[in-house]
């Protein structure tokens, strides 16, 4: 029977057919040459293992067909594993996409993919051989372009692509380095450090801001860092990926895959909403206090909502100290809700906060009761019509966890002329803790 008798049953089988036999069948004959050759069949493969919808090549210019596309990409990236070209254009893909829809002011300063080229120029200058797992992130994604006018200022650029906090005069906001950076950044590192075994070590992210917070990738073992109090002084850092991932999260070989792990949990945190975008006057910044239970505690008392929650400070870790080993701050948000503050059945426009108590614990240990006037020297007045008051503070703790909780005390209308007696409302408990993943 020749293949032309199997009529349809062949079109069936060609279309069950993956990438690399498609690409054989093409050699065997005429009429198998054509029914390869059909441009959905392609589209198959390319929608598949690019999530590409039209034809286009590594740099995003179109292609004449979705055959090309595909051939394309293989050759653009013909010496990586496919698993991983795959798995690193799906990272940068939901990154990309959650800017473009939600921060595009940030999606406008992520670079080009970065050539080969670049890449041996960053390994020849620093005497390193990078992770393939970063290599592929590079070459998708050349990090960030923040202008020199931002990295010279004290607050720095609020456009990181990771992120930041701030409390008090202490204000970080991470961006992803372009490989231009990575090499002065190390060599400045290095130079004004003398950091030792500095061979192994590459800055890939770090702080625009006057406060200092640096991340490191380990290129012989792959392992991400970031640098604590005494990382100007000797060396220290600590690990920013849990070790396990490393070697059991995907069975894709010795990918030395932290960075990506890495990036791949940033993308799933922003996707969920367990950290969003805040607004700061007219400057919007992806801020890195934990939005969604467990990590943030709500509670609404009487028409009072608190939310509440703490992001690890690696930067200002000391982890050879015992009392203030890790530190934390805090982020707390809050606000009247639409029918007011209610009472005893009666309700008030308004209330104004005069005193506070914490309960801060160290793993089930107290290791602080506060009962004092204010927050942060002010008396938040809050109102139906009002914007929610926030306000951020910090806290060390001997042990890698713990918690806080408490009350405000509140009276309704104002302190100047109250309307009823004062009332507790409640602070619920949320946990400081050194989370698996450090941002």
């Amino acid at each position: 029977m020749g293949f032309e008798e199997l009529g349809d049953a062949l079109n069936l089988i060609v279309s069950k057919l993956g990438p690399k036999d498609a690409a054989v069948l093409m050699c065997v004959s005429k009429r198998l040459l054509f029914l390869a050759s059909d441009d959905a069949l392609w589209l198959k493969f390319c929608s598949l293992d690019l999530e590409i919808g039209s034809p286009q090549d590594p740099d995003g210019n179109p292609a004449s067909s979705f055959k090309t596309t595909y051939k394309l990409w293989r050759e653009d990236f013909g010496m990586y594993p496919w698993s991983l070209v795959k798995r690193v254009k799906k990272c940068w893909d939901s990154l990309k996409n959650w800017l473009s829809e939600n921060f595009p002011e940030a999606r406008s300063t992520l670079r080009k993919g970065a050539s080969e080229a670049e890449l041996k120029l960053v390994e020849d200058s620093l005497g390193v051989k990078l992770p393939l797992s970063t290599r592929v992130l590079y070459r998708f994604c050349d990090g960030q372009e923040i202008s020199e006018d931002s990295l010279e200022s004290i607050l720095g650029s609020p456009l990181g692509l990771i992120g930041g906090y701030s409390f008090y005069n202490h204000l970080v906001n991470v961006y992803l380095l372009p490989l231009s950076q990575v090499i002065s950044t190390t060599k400045e590192f290095v130079r004004q450090l003398g950091f030792t075994n500095q061979s192994k070590y590459i800055v890939v992210a770090a702080s625009s801001s006057l406060s200092e917070k640096l991340f490191f990738l380990n290129c012989i073992n792959g392992h991400l860092y970031v640098g604590t109090r005494n990382l100007s002084t000797d060396g220290e850092m600590m690990p920013c990926v849990p070790v396990p991932s490393r070697s059991s999260t995907h069975n894709s070989g010795d990918q030395r895959d932290a960075m990506l792990l890495w990036l791949e949990e940033h993308g799933r945190r922003l996707e969920s909403g367990i950290i969003r975008l805040c607004s700061e006057g007219r400057y919007r910044s992806i801020n890195l206090f934990p939005e969604a239970s467990p990590l943030c505690s709500t509670a609404v008392t009487n028409g009072v909502q608190i939310r509440a929650s703490a992001v690890y400070v690696p930067e200002l870790s000391d982890l050879q100290q015992e009392s203030e080993k890790y530190w934390f701050s805090y982020s707390i948000r809050m606000s009247l809700q639409p029918e007011g503050c209610v009472l005893n059945g009666m309700p008030f426009s308004s209330c104004q906060l005069y005193w506070r108590h914490w309960v801060i614990r160290a793993k089930e240990a107290v290791v602080s009761d506060v009962n004092d006037e204010a927050v942060i020297g002010k008396y938040p007045l809050l109102a139906t019509n009002g914007k929610e008051f926030v306000y951020e503070s910090c806290t060390p703790l001997p042990s890698s966890c713990g918690s806080i909780e408490g009350a405000f005390t509140f009276v309704p209308g104002r302190l100047t002329e109250p309307k009823g007696a004062p009332f507790d409302v409640e602070v619920g408990r949320f946990p400081l803790e050194v989370p698996d993943y450090i941002f």
